[in-house]
Order: C-alpha cells, then structure tokens, then sequence
C-alpha cells in the first residue's frame, strides 16, 4: 500500500539519504525566493503586478515560484536555462558540429550541456538588463516609482544578481539530479507551482465563509480535479506499440537474435513545450501594452486577453504547431528505420528501409494530433473555469501538466531505488506499477 511504500523509503539508507538531500535543496531555493533585489519599493512592485496578471510576467511569475512578482535574486528563475536548452535542440538540427556532438554519447552530452550553461547565463545576463531598465520605467497604479535609485548602478546590481541567481538555482537542479531524487530542474519548477496551493485554497474557504461559493460547487470541483488530474496521468503514460521483431543471426558458433519486441511512441511526444511556446507568444501583446500607453495598443491587448474566443482558438492552433514542430524536432523516422535495419529488426509486414519509416511517421502524426488535442483541452480549462464557473484560482494549463509530469517521474525513480533493493514499491506487490514518461 501507499503508506508501507512511504515507510520503505526510510530502510534503504542511500534512497533516505537522496530524498533527504532534496528537500534540502527544494528548501534553500524558496529561501531565496524571498530574498529581494536592492533598490525596489516592494509595496509599489507588489501594486504593479496586481494589475499584471494574464500578461508574459505572470508566466515567467509562475516558473519562478512568485519570486519574480517579489523581484528576488531567483527572480528569473529556471526559464533562461530550459529557453538555453530548447535553442541548443533546436541547433542541433541545423549545425552540424551540434548534431555530431549529440551522437557523440556522453562525451557529447557533456560537451552540450556546458554550452547550456554559458546560453544560461547569457541570456540571464540580457533579461536581467532589460528587467533593470523596464523597472525604471515602471509605476504602481497609484504614481509610485518601482525603483528607488535608478541609474546604472541599479543596473549593474540587478544583472549581477539576477545572473547570479539563476546559476545558482541551475547549480541547485543539478546537485538534485546527481545527489537526490528525480530530475533537479523540473522538481525546482514543481516546488515554485505547488507553494501557490495554500493560497488557492485559503481563497476558496474565503469565498465559502462569505457565501459567495456554495459548498456543492466546491465538492463538485474536487471531483473534477482528481478526474482530471486521472486523466492527465493517464495520458502522459499513453504509448502506442509499433511491434519490432529482430531477425536471427548466427555468429560463429552460436545465433543470436529472434526476439521480438516493440517501439513505443507516446502520445505527448513534446511534454509542456507546445504549451509554454503558446503562452509565451500570446502573452506578449499584454507584457507590451503593460508598457506602452498607446491606444491602439490597448485595445490589441484587450481582444487577445485569456478567456475570449478569439485568444482560446490562436492559442489551440498555435499549442497544436508546436506539437508537430517539437515532435518533428526530437524524434526522427528516418533514424529509427535506419537503426532497426542496421540491427537486423523489422515491423512485420512492413519492408526495411523507406516504407518503415513512412509508417512510423504515418503513426506518430495520427498520435501527435491526439496529443494535441489532449494538451490544448488541458491549457484551456482554467479559463473555462475562472470565466464561466467563477473559480478563483487556476487549475489545468501547464502548470498543471508540469506538476502530474514531474510527481510521477519522481515516484517512478523512488520505486526504481525500492524494487531495486527487493522493497515493495508504492502498490502491493503484483499490481501496476507507475511507470515513468521516458
């Protein structure tokens, strides 16, 4: 059972030791979080960004765990690393020197992600100048200046501590990955999501106290949100099975070969990058209307906001291209056939070669677009939710996925260490066991 398998985490020293070692680390990053950047007027930045939310600030606010709203040194959070990363797979499909690297093994994994590192910093190093010299140019509602002291030096100091703080937190997620539990980027991002549930809930017992939420409705959400979240886990884990069968081959004396097996394609292909590229672009007329005060502006950032028809069918049509382009990006079939027949192995009633990878890309667009569909259902219910049912927080979109992606890689490696080790996982011994997205 699920409590006995939370025990068993607790006998093997070295399992302890690693999730001991995580939320330790989980722990110093939202310390941090709180830490403020010198030279803001906290009571005018908190001002500003009540008027912000729906805009690209609020986005780059929830990857960071609210620390961009307070303007902390992790203000920038993780997202100029996971922005470094997708740049560097993007390239690597277009520069050569990239693509040998990427087939290199681990020598060439190293070698890629120290040149994550250095984009890392340099692009915190360009966000964090233009954060500095938009917040100089930035108000409260109420008239008050965001900066105190304006000039470069605020510029120097913001950089540099920006800068600093998002190689620190990508120091963090790697001492996670190496030393703890689960991936250290994504859980960094997952603790940043899920501190925001105390307030989600505060503000529904609010609204029950006053009547302006009727009991029913809130049980009826529950409901609703573990449907959901079921749905989620269920299709993250969703793999169409193309069956591979290996010829026999006799080396020497003996013959090897003859099993078969079976080349799974999952059905998100591409994770929450659709959802995330989506956001961002339809963010940005907002983010530049925060800014600019021109009419026309306005009112071009007004018929874009979160909830009209208009924004709910750009916003799907763009989460669907990104699918398709993620997916055409990270997974290549004419590699795969060309692996498969290198090996000796086939798809039964398929030719080796051509026709096989015409059929794997056959079956990965069919699945691709299921996937899309599933992921732009996701992202657009917490505007259904807020617009027509009133709910006051967001639940689904990518903060959603992000969360049940993340909990069940972790678990999935938790019980990896277990059974390892001869312990029952989470469930009894002979039932299903969860299984991790990759």
């Amino acid at each position: 059972m699920v409590g006995s398998g939370f025990q068993n985490i607790f006998k093997i020293p070295e399992l302890k030791k690693r999730v001991i070692v995580t939320l330790g680390l989980i722990l110093v990053y939202r310390i941090g979080v709180h830490v403020p950047v010198p030279g803001i007027d906290s009571v005018a930045l908190a001002s500003f960004f009540a008027k912000a939310k729906g805009t690209l600030l609020g986005l780059f606010d929830m990857f960071s765990g609210g620390a961009f709203e307070k303007l902390s040194v992790f203000a920038l959070g993780i997202m100029p690393y996971i922005s470094a990363s997708i740049i560097l797979q993007l390239l690597t499909v277009a520069v050569p020197h990239l693509e040998r690297l990427s087939k290199e093994g681990e020598q060439g994994r190293k070698k890629i992600t120290q040149y994550t590192r250095y984009g890392t910093v340099l692009l915190s190093i360009i966000q964090g100048f233009g954060i500095s010299i938009g917040l100089e140019s930035m108000t409260s509602p109420g008239g008050a200046a965001i900066v105190i002291f304006p000039g470069w030096g605020f510029r120097l100091i913001t950089v540099i501590t920006l800068t600093a703080g998002t190689a620190f937190i990508m120091w963090l997620g790697e001492q996670i990955t190496e030393r703890g539990i689960g991936n250290g980027i994504s859980l960094i991002i997952f603790a940043g999501i899920i501190c925001r549930m105390p307030n989600a809930i505060a503000n529904t017992f609010k609204l029950v106290s006053t009547g302006e939420m009727s009991i029913f409705l809130v049980i009826l959400l529950l409901i609703f949100m573990v449907a959901v979240v079921a749905v989620i886990i269920f299709a993250e884990q969703g793999q169409r099975r193309i069956p591979v069968q290996y010829a026999k081959r006799i080396i020497g004396r003996k013959m090897y070969g003859g099993q078969s097996t079976h080349l799974p394609l999952k059905l998100n292909t591409s994770g929450v990058i659709p959802p995330i590229f989506a956001s961002s672009i339809m963010m940005f007329p907002a983010t530049i209307a925060s800014f600019i005060k021109i009419d026309t502006m306005q009112n071009f950032a007004k018929s874009l906001t979160p909830g009209s028809l208009i924004y709910e069918i750009l916003f799907v049509g763009l989460i669907i291209f990104f699918c398709y382009f993620y997916t055409a990006i990270t997974f290549n079939p004419v590699d795969v056939a060309e692996n498969m027949k290198k090996h000796g192995g086939y798809i039964p009633g398929i030719r080796p070669g051509k026709r096989t990878s015409d059929y794997i890309d056959k079956v990965l667009n069919r699945i691709t677009l299921g996937g899309a569909i599933y992921i732009s259902c996701i992202c657009v219910l917490p505007s259904i939710l807020i617009s027509k049912l009133k709910v006051p927080f967001y639940f689904g979109g990518t903060a959603l996925l992000i969360v049940v992606g993340v909990a069940i890689d972790t678990i999935s490696q938790i019980e990896s260490h277990m059974i390892s080790r001869n312990y029952e996982g989470f469930l009894k011994k002979g039932g299903t066991r969860v299984k991790g997205r990759f």
